[in-house]
């Protein structure tokens, strides 16, 4: 943790952050985010469902 020291003497820490990785144009998404996608997609859909059925 990175830690400044502020006027005052008042501490500051910062979390240290993980690499951001960056993805070609072209190279393809991994199964674990397609099925995460799907997932939600399904998920979405149902919600809409069961709104739907209590409304009525």
């Amino acid at each position: 943790m990175q830690v400044t020291e502020e006027d005052g003497g008042r501490l500051n820490a910062f979390a240290r952050e993980p690499r951001m990785v960056v993805m070609d144009q072209g190279e393809p998404a991994s199964q674990g985010s397609r099925a995460l996608l799907i997932g939600g997609a399904v998920l979405v859909a149902l919600l809409v469902a069961v709104a739907a059925g209590i409304s009525r």
